[in-house]
């Protein structure tokens, strides 16, 4: 696995936990991992986010959501900006994902903010991620 797209990393971890139906995922953390995951908690995409202390780094410890059915609530996740091809919008450039069904992460100057939230306070940046 390789750490130079640590966001990257965090995706797909979450999407094979998903496919093994696993309750909970664990993360090398970072402050752009926990803040990936709070935008995700707020948005409902998963149950719970802890972090656990550790040395030298510590773990980001991600509890999965499932519908009644057993689906899991994010089926789909996409990286938009790469480490050798970066995607910046502005504000009035940020599209609602899915006609406002999925969500956009997106790294501003006034930290990782949803789609929404940097459409409702005007700034735009690096669109790291987007998710339905």
């Amino acid at each position: 696995m390789s750490m130079n797209d640590p966001v990257s990393d965090l995706l797909t971890r979450i999407r094979n936990a998903h496919q093994a139906k696993h309750d909970r995922v664990d993360v090398p953390a970072s402050k752009l991992k926990t803040e990936v995951c709070r935008i995700l908690k707020e948005e409902g995409f998963v149950r719970n986010v802890k972090v656990l202390p550790g040395e030298p780094v510590g773990t980001l410890r991600v509890f999965l959501r499932y519908s009644e059915m057993g689906e899991p609530a994010i089926t789909h996740v996409a990286r938009v900006s790469r480490p050798g091809r970066r995607v910046y919008r502005g504000a009035e450039e940020i599209k609602p994902v899915r006609n406002g069904l999925g969500m956009g992460i997106i790294s501003t100057s006034k930290g990782v903010l949803s789609d929404r939230q940097a459409r409702a306070q005007g700034v735009g940046g690096e669109v790291l991620c987007e998710l339905w």
